[in-house]
């Protein structure tokens, strides 16, 4: 299958990281180059640009659309070692990072990836398929306090004490093995009115994907680590697509800025607080009306940026 993704808000991305055609950019979430396509024409011979991604099938198709630029290096590994890449590239700073959350298009498509609630295949939802843990593990071996707990937390699931119990009922018998499984006993957790917001399963699927990618536990310290990687002048720029994405990158973002955390009784700060930069847009940029019914995707997208100082 040919590895096809549209990027979300991709003009509104080039235009807030600032390209310079000397400069060393990373896209930290390289995919099928949709982004990166558009970074490097505007690079010159001199600069750099530099491919993360988890998944080996996205480097493959990232580096064929890419063939005619010799100016990146590609990198099987993960955005929350960037600091460690980099450094493995004996590269000390950059003036650009690109970061698009979640979950691709291809990764959705492709149903033997088990990542779609559509369909049936072995459930994996792997996005570095050359680790361990996968879907089938988290729900057969997970206990019921753990399922609970990342259906109710990843997914924001209302029903997620129901669904976890009725996950580990079944597997008593059998283990759960494909998303069509996964699906039917999801369905059977909800009560009727639940299932007239979207496909029932949407919210589990979302929770046990971060739960395997673990996407969300170190994406606080991932922007931090990606601001310290910066330039003077040098931006971030993350794309999230669900409310906790967006409330980790914001919280994050603050806490760069340096908001003081002192009582507000307090003559003066004590705190310590440590400004790294600028927060660019106070509120998310997001997708235009005309990108959002192109591209479905588009819709729950929000762009956070932040310039180092």
């Amino acid at each position: 299958m040919e590895f096809k993704h549209k990027p979300v808000l991709l003009e509104e991305c080039i235009e807030n990281l600032n390209i310079k055609p000397e400069g060393i950019y990373v896209d930290g979430t390289l995919g099928g180059a949709g982004h990166s396509s558009k970074i490097i024409e505007k690079l010159s011979d001199n600069g750099l640009l530099i491919g993360i991604d988890r998944d080996t099938e996205a480097l493959s198709a990232a580096s064929k659309k890419l063939i005619d630029y010799k100016n990146i290096i590609y990198v099987h590994g993960n955005h929350d070692d960037i600091k460690k890449i980099l450094k493995e590239n004996k590269i000390t700073a950059v003036d650009g990072i690109l970061l698009d959350l979640g979950v691709s298009s291809y990764q959705l498509d492709e149903r033997n990836r088990g990542f779609s609630y559509m369909g049936d295949a072995e459930l994996d939802m792997r996005m570095d398929q050359t680790q361990q843990l996968t879907a089938k593990t988290v729900v057969n071996t997970y206990k019921l306090e753990q399922i609970t707990q990342i259906l109710y937390e990843y997914g924001e699931e209302k029903f997620a004490k129901n669904i976890a119990k009725n996950i580990c009922e079944y597997r008593k018998t059998k283990e759960i093995e494909t998303t069509s499984e996964l699906v039917s006993i999801i369905d059977k957790s909800l009560p009727a009115f639940a299932k007239k917001d979207g496909h029932p399963a949407k919210r589990t699927f979302q929770a046990i994907r971060i739960e395997v990618n673990n996407e969300i536990r170190p994406l606080t310290n991932t922007v931090k680590d990606c601001i310290e990687c910066l330039k003077p002048g040098g931006r971030l720029c993350v794309i999230t697509f669900h409310s906790l994405e967006d409330r980790a990158v914001k919280n994050a973002y603050i806490e760069a800025e340096g908001k003081c955390t002192c009582p507000s009784d307090l003559p003066y700060c004590v705190c310590g607080k440590k400004q790294l930069g600028k927060i660019i847009n106070k509120k998310p940029i997001v997708a235009t009306k005309e990108e959002q019914e192109e591209n479905s995707r588009a819709k729950s997208a929000k762009l956070r940026v932040f310039e180092r100082i």
